[in-house]
């Protein structure tokens, strides 16, 4: 993936795309790799780096939804888990299958989360992750030794999905480019074209340079998750929001919090909510929060009540409880939540199917949804593209279409596993120079040639992209990130050939986003 080769595609203003999607995410990506495996000219563009947003901060995750069964919304379950299967088989080396505990604190808790998941293991069917099962008390004591043991009865073992969701983004990406697709980032379109009426393609202005472009199209697709309001704004001014944003938060605290491989899943607290604490990359994601917003921004920030919240249920689980001063880390995340049409409903009752609609102009725009089902909203959206433009499009293939990467994983101790089968060419690079095989930071794993690996082949343009989602270092120790910055910064200008301003100016850029993430005592 290299970003120049890729500006060369939208050089020429004559060119006629099938298909422009705008926005980066699961849902864009998802749709330019499903459109572009069909045979369609397919062009996306992102405002920011890819996976930017919502899609780099979930709680990594790959499930069914085991509350929207007890809900009640079967539909969507089966959807998921079909999903589900599929994505752990075609990114093999991102998708796992996690074991999850939920704790039995009152006697009938036992039987009735059990023939639940019994239930969940029947609607997966052939693609089922494991047997569901209740379990001792001592068996639970054994597998999560930090759980608390007063009052627990015993607990339920099921089996779901664990990924890496911003590398799984940029798979997708390369994917897409190698089944003829051009995806740019940082590329904001500033305006929609029109012809009697009808969207004819759209402006876009390349955020590195400032050069506009006027690029035509057949089809316009709204990928923008939380934005997808702005661009229905340029469409139809005054147009009704489609989108009710709400605020996920998430803090990432050492291994030694859980004690063992298995997670935990407290199935309803305080409020309602589901609480996970979930292994990831060396350390525990704990989360998430569900706070409904009234604006939304491409950094958001967790708000205190968020981290009490979290900590405060954690420690009703954990005999050794984080404090504040054991988070690493604390991300916040925006969900693109379908608005409700009644007034007050609460964003953990709005619906998180996904919806596509295509407005009079033909401008389709998609949404709700979530990361586990990302393949199917892809080739909905496509299909519904196809019917409104009349395009020439061979059937889906994506359902057995192996993601960039892909290979069976046997041993996850070297962190390189995430590469999968490209982890042999960044180890290459050390041939080419001896101190990329070096670690960036005494705390976490990453090395200097994943740098050079991410500005080569992943089309990282800033400190950021690297340290947020090339790597994870941003959500996994902010500090150690901070410290890692200068280096990193310097690393990239040599292969970007830039100077040493635009080093001092990623770097502070850099620490005045990784600021947020930090949780001060």
């Amino acid at each position: 993936m290299n970003r120049q080769q890729q500006l060369q595609h939208i050089q020429h203003s004559e060119k006629v795309w099938d298909m422009v999607i705008v926005g980066g995410g699961a849902t864009g990506l998802g749709t330019a790799l499903d459109a572009a495996s069909r045979g369609l000219q397919t062009l996306l563009l992102e405002q920011a780096d890819f996976a930017k947003g919502t899609s780099s901060r979930s709680t990594k995750l790959v499930h069914g939804g085991v509350r929207y069964l007890a809900q009640g919304n079967i539909k969507l379950v089966i959807e998921a888990l079909y999903e589900r299967g599929l994505l752990l088989k075609n990114a093999a080396h991102l998708a796992k299958n996690e074991s999850f505990i939920i704790p039995n604190y009152t006697w009938w808790d036992g039987p009735f989360y059990t023939i639940g998941l019994k239930v969940y293991d029947i609607l997966a069917g052939r693609l089922s992750l494991g047997r569901s099962q209740h379990i001792s008390r001592k068996e639970v004591l054994r597998r999560l030794p930090n759980i608390t043991a007063k009052g627990l009865q015993g607990g339920v073992v099921y089996h779901d999905g664990q990924f890496d969701d911003a590398r799984l983004a940029i798979n997708l990406a390369q994917t897409s480019i190698e089944q003829g697709a051009t995806l740019i980032n940082y590329m904001r379109v500033t305006a929609l074209q029109k012809q009697q009426n009808r969207i004819s393609g759209v402006v876009a202005t390349d955020m590195e340079t400032g050069n506009s472009y006027t690029i035509q199209a057949k089809c316009v697709v709204n990928a923008t998750g939380v934005f997808v309001d702005e661009l229905l704004q340029m469409d139809a001014p005054g147009s009704r929001p489609l989108v009710k944003p709400s605020q996920g938060v998430h803090l990432v605290v050492d291994k030694s919090f859980l004690g063992g491989p298995d997670a935990i899943m407290i199935p309803k607290t305080e409020d309602g909510r589901v609480l996970f604490a979930v292994p990831w990359h060396d350390k525990v994601v704990v989360g998430t929060t569900d706070t409904p917003l009234d604006e939304h921004t491409l950094e958001p920030v967790a708000l205190e009540e968020e981290i009490s919240f979290i900590l405060r249920t954690a420690a009703q689980y954990l005999t050794k409880a984080p404090a504040r001063s054991d988070v690493r880390s604390v991300f916040a995340g925006l969900r693109p939540l379908a608005a409700p049409q009644e007034e007050g409903a609460k964003t953990k009752e709005i619906s998180r199917s996904h919806k596509i609609l295509v407005a009079a102009s033909g401008l389709v725009t998609v949404t709700g949804g979530k990361w586990t089902t990302y393949r199917k909203m892809a080739e909905d959206i496509v299909n519904t593209a196809v019917q409104t433009a009349a395009l020439q499009a061979r059937p889906c293939v994506t359902k057995s279409l192996g993601i960039h990467g892909s290979m069976p994983v046997t041993n996850r101790s070297n962190h390189l596993f995430v590469y999968g089968t490209d982890q042999q060419n960044v180890e290459a690079l050390y041939t080419e120079n001896a101190a990329w095989s070096q670690p960036l930071h005494a705390r976490l794993p990453y090395l200097q040639a994943e740098v050079i690996w991410a500005v080569r082949t992943e089309m990282a343009r800033t400190v950021e992209d690297v340290l947020a989602r090339r790597t994870r270092a941003l959500f996994l120790d902010a500090r150690a990130a901070i410290e890692m910055a200068p280096q990193v910064a310097a690393l990239m200008a040599a292969e970007l050939h830039t100077d040493n301003n635009w080093q001092q100016q990623q770097v502070a850029d850099f620490i005045a986003i990784a600021t947020h993430y930090l949780l001060t005592a």
